[in-house]
């Protein structure tokens, strides 16, 4: 099976364009090929985690990436996927958070002897003078053609700035820099920035003439990415400091049984023969399956001993405490959810582990509160009935376990 035909398996095309071309460069190991991040903070997270991987595949198989940090994007902001603009940044925040980036890169892909790049637009877009550009790229684009992209008609009834209107054109523009300065042939990105993708294409085509070597290939990067990077209490970092080991394994522990195959499939190096075997898994099997993808994530992220003490550790939890069947439980009744959901304070009060609302506000503001391994520090935090069906383990300060169950 070529490096291709797997990414198919694997569910992580959406789209493509130039398929047979597309296929060949990929599994020939031809493939010169971007993905762009642009630094809206001082890490990465889950979210951008899919393109990482995908990254790491390609390299893998001889073909070469291009890590382009948009530090000259992130001056415009990218409208897809928002009801309002993107906070202003500073030009030495921004710079702050293209080094960081740069550094967690570094765990995915090998940088070294020119077998990839990374490279920040802010090199060519921050010295752009407007009027060549309108000239030079700007005559290439249609207006109406471009305000039928998903990405501004959702914002059209709200508002679309004109600073957002020109993020098209700029991410069009890197690919025609990336093609011409390095012999880009290849882009990828998530599912929202398909219009922006061929827009680039296009450019490069009207510019260098219709037979110009480029293409786009799209992803299924943010519909899935996006969700699996939210938590209940916010974003799941890449970074150490933002979110632990432990806890970045506790997420992936508690996936989804839905979600568990899906996310190995998609985020681990696993083969696919050893892959195929677990999508019959059933029951308990599932929670072994989640186990491996959190100790195989938490690995390419953080390292093999710090996945091997949040193993050790969440295994000592929950055999100690977790599932003892002498552990307190409380029994929750329909008449105590609101609308399918009970909410954390009610729970805390519920289950008996707090005598008042202003202790359940002060456990979990100073993260005192857990479920089912995860912290939770927002006191609007909700849980599900089917969640409770299931049945949580509540953990409050070091050694109080708790039960909730229907």
């Amino acid at each position: 099976m070529g490096v291709y035909e797997e990414l198919v398996e694997r569910g992580l095309l959406a789209q493509v364009t130039d398929e047979k071309e597309i296929r060949e460069l990929v599994n020939g190991g031809k493939a010169v090929f971007y993905i762009g991040f642009d630094p809206t903070a001082d890490s990465l997270h889950v979210g951008h985690f899919m393109a990482l991987c995908l990254m790491k595949r390609l390299q893998m198989a001889g073909n070469k990436p291009i890590a382009l940090i948009g530090g000259g994007t992130a001056m415009i902001g990218d409208p897809s996927g928002r009801t309002d603009m993107r906070q202003m940044m500073t030009k030495e925040v921004i710079q702050h958070n293209v080094e960081c980036f740069q550094k967690q890169m570094s765990r995915f892909i090998d940088f070294s002897d020119g077998k990839a790049m990374l490279v920040n637009n802010a090199d060519w877009l921050l010295d752009l003078n407007y009027v060549g550009m309108l000239r030079e790229v700007g005559a290439h684009f249609s207006v109406n053609r471009m305000l039928t992209a998903e990405c501004y008609r959702q914002r059209m009834e709200k508002g679309l700035s004109f600073l957002e209107f020109n993020y098209m054109i700029m991410q069009a523009y890197d690919f025609y820099v990336l093609y011409n300065q390095y012999g880009c042939n290849m882009q990828f990105g998530g599912d929202d920035q398909w219009s922006n993708m061929l827009a680039g294409t296009e450019l490069i085509r009207r510019k260098q003439g219709k037979d110009a070597y480029a293409m786009t290939i799209n992803l299924l990067l943010n519909s899935e990415g996006k969700k699996m990077g939210k938590t209940q209490s916010g974003a799941v970092w890449l970074s150490a400091e933002k979110t632990s080991p432990y806890d970045f394994y506790q997420y992936w522990r508690n996936v989804d049984d839905s979600d568990v195959i899906k996310c190995i499939k998609m985020l681990t190096f696993l083969p696919m023969d050893e892959i195929r075997k677990m999508e019959s898994w059933q029951g308990s099997e599932l929670n072994k399956a989640k186990e491996i993808l959190a100790y195989e994530l938490t690995k390419l992220v953080h390292g093999e001993e710090e996945a091997e003490k949040a193993q050790k550790t969440a295994r000592a939890l929950f055999s100690s405490n977790a599932e003892e069947e002498n552990m307190p439980t409380s029994t929750l009744a329909e008449e105590d959810f609101t609308d399918g959901v009970i909410g954390i304070l009610n729970l805390l009060a519920r289950a008996g582990l707090t005598s008042s609302n202003a202790e359940g506000r002060r456990l979990v503001t100073q993260g005192g509160i857990s479920v089912n391994g995860e912290k939770i520090t927002d006191v609007k935090t909700s849980i599900t009935k089917e969640e409770i069906v299931k049945g949580i383990v509540i953990k409050k300060g070091k050694k109080v376990f708790h039960k909730v169950m229907m």
